[in-house]
């Protein structure tokens, strides 16, 4: 299917490397946190939430995500004093449920294989913790594509910071200027931009509520296959 969007527009050298966002981009996880959160939430005696709420909060890591969750249900410093104890919780509960209600999007494994054969090398880089990140990319057999996997507990910051992107890139051996960042939100161009990167948006995903639209990146793709697409008509063209 072709995308309903304008083609991607590159500047700067030949690809060499794509860094790939996890939830919203390659998997389907706003249930899974839906479920996990209510698991939190019943311990706690409060009110349940929804997968239009949760997915509103997706992208920013586990402890932005408990407090989103925490603050409409309680008293700013009630809920300030229970999220130590909120997170810890809820990273049990997910830890039950890990993958159990996630689904991949549509053509990811098509998207990274061609991206592969192209000679790209891959990186995963997500806000999710790493060892989630891990079984998820098991469960769903897209490990073995990628060379490096960071997630949000991986280093001292995590994505809209650089840091991750930069990282992801020296560990690969790349140059920021010589990879694509590609992910669902504007955490995930902000991070790409700020590093020096360019930058693919997917249409699907969660971007914290916010229309798609609003993302500043080099171009909407419709999937991870149309980015690999994009990524080759960028490199017949340096």
């Amino acid at each position: 299917m072709t995308a309903p969007f304008p083609a991607p527009t590159f500047t700067g050298p030949r690809l060499a490397a794509a860094i790939i966002d996890l939830d919203g981009t390659m998997i389907d996880t706003a249930d899974d946190f839906t479920a996990g959160l209510n698991g939190m939430l019943a311990q706690l005696d409060a009110a349940e939430t929804s997968r239009e709420e949760v997915a509103g909060y997706v992208g920013k890591g586990s402890e932005h995500l408990i407090r989103s969750v925490l603050a409409p249900r309680f008293e700013a410093n009630h809920a300030q004093e229970r999220f130590e104890e909120a997170l810890a919780i809820y990273q049990a509960e997910y830890a039950k449920i890990n993958g159990l209600h996630t689904r991949l999007y549509p053509d990811v494994e098509a998207g990274l294989h061609a991206m592969r054969e192209a000679g790209l090398k891959l990186a995963c880089v997500t806000n999710k913790p790493h060892r989630f990140a891990l079984e998820l990319l098991q469960q769903y057999g897209l490990a073995p594509y990628f060379r490096v996997v960071l997630g949000g507990d991986s280093l001292a910051k995590k994505k809209p910071d650089p840091l991750p992107m930069l990282t992801a890139a020296a560990q690969l051996g790349v140059e920021p200027q010589a990879t694509v960042a590609i992910g669902d939100s504007e955490n995930d161009a902000l991070a790409g931009r700020a590093a020096g990167m360019a930058t693919l948006t997917v249409p699907y995903g969660y971007n914290h509520g916010q229309a798609i639209q609003t993302i500043k990146s080099d171009g909407i793709v419709a999937s991870l296959l149309d980015a690999a697409k994009a990524i080759a008509a960028h490199q017949s063209t340096t």
